[in-house]
């Protein structure tokens, strides 16, 4: 029989601005703590986990997975591997972690993704001919400059190629702090430095957002994700352990990371979201929720509608847009908040994240 993973335990911290109520902490002290409270939650002694995978971007390498499982109390036969595939990395972490248990390394494996943007080492490049080193922000994600576009003018031809208008990215933005208000407070925060919830959202208006500057063409800091803090943590157990242990939890059904047009990244998750519908043998009729990642408003718009999902099911609790953007954490967020969001509508849900690059990925659960 295949063995299949749940998720019996999902938590995440409250997302925080840059420069907010996390930037004292240590990126593995953020990640720790909600390792700590997922488990808690499971009730699952530390020396069951098998192992601990993180996506993170923004680190300074070092494997901040292995020091978040130490800082945690995990025993130390627990390695702890760190993946960078920059907003994909959450996300994947959760379908890593699937994929070893379902090929029989692991039983227990905590998979989730941790992001400081407050706590980031400086990003410097060397001058092979003895120069000052230069700073950077963004790295390259193609080897061709003219096909590497930053990614608010990369939003921007998304919004070009499918006329999606400036006021229509608002009208999302605007619903998506309406959402986020109206869902607190949200049972997956765990309480961390004060801070019990997401601080970003707010009553946003068409006002407001007329008076936002422009990034690129028509889309505004409105229609942005901000640079944030955050960590999110789930519990992935073996079926028939799960089974044992009386745990309960959304059958992890699918999964697929696909490459994409490198510039047009925000459209990438449509190919990832058709692949796992199809392996499931699902359509997007069959879902009951999506949390579809807002690193820019018209990213999610353009995934919604070309991936034909209703967008009355789209990111119910809000999403990134009212939240903040931490980068390696983000497709952890919104599989956290689908397994609470499923707890209230049992069915078919989806997570779906865009990265630079053109990579996309997408999970599907089962309650």
């Amino acid at each position: 029989m295949r063995r299949r993973s749940h998720i019996v335990a999902a938590r995440r911290s409250a997302v925080l601005p840059r420069g907010g109520g996390f930037r004292s902490l240590e990126m593995h002290e953020l990640a720790a703590t909600v390792m700590q409270a997922a488990l808690r939650d499971a009730g699952l002694e530390p020396e069951r986990v098998g192992e601990v995978i993180l996506g993170n971007a923004l680190g300074a390498g070092g494997n901040p997975a292995r020091i978040a499982a130490l800082a945690a109390g995990l025993p130390e036969k627990v390695a702890g591997l760190t993946i960078d595939r920059q907003c994909c990395a959450g996300l994947d972490a959760i379908l890593l972690g699937d994929a070893m248990i379902c090929a029989g390394l692991h039983d227990i494996v905590i998979a989730g993704g941790v992001e400081s943007y407050s706590r980031r080492p400086l990003r410097l490049r060397t001058d092979p001919d003895g120069g000052a080193a230069q700073p950077y922000d963004q790295p390259p994600f193609t080897p061709w400059p003219d096909r590497d576009p930053l990614m608010p003018a990369a939003a921007d031809t998304l919004a070009r190629r499918f006329g999606i208008s400036r006021e229509a990215q608002e009208e999302w933005a605007i619903a998506s702090h309406a959402k986020a208000l109206a869902a607190q407070p949200m049972t997956e925060i765990l309480p961390l430095e004060g801070a019990t919830a997401d601080s970003y959202a707010r009553h946003l208006t068409h006002r407001l957002c007329a008076r936002t500057r422009p990034l690129a063409g028509s889309v505004t800091s409105a229609t942005t994700a901000a640079a944030a803090d955050g960590a999110a943590i789930c519990i992935l157990v073996v079926d028939r352990l799960a089974e044992d242990l009386g745990l309960s939890g959304p059958a992890i059904l699918a999964g697929r990371t696909l490459g994409d047009d490198p510039e047009l990244p925000g459209l990438a998750p449509v190919a990832a979201i058709e692949a796992a519908l199809e392996e499931a043998g699902l359509t997007p009729g069959d879902l009951a929720c999506a949390e579809i990642m807002e690193a820019f408003a018209v990213q999610a718009i353009a995934c919604q509608q070309q991936a034909g999902i209703d967008p009355a099911i789209v990111n119910p609790g809000g999403g990134a847009l009212a939240r903040g953007h931490p980068i390696g954490a983000s497709g952890a967020i919104n599989a956290v908040r689908l397994v609470h969001e499923l707890r209230r509508r049992e069915g078919y849900g989806l997570a779906a994240i865009a990265a630079a690059g053109g990579l996309g990925t997408a999970l599907l659960l089962r309650t």
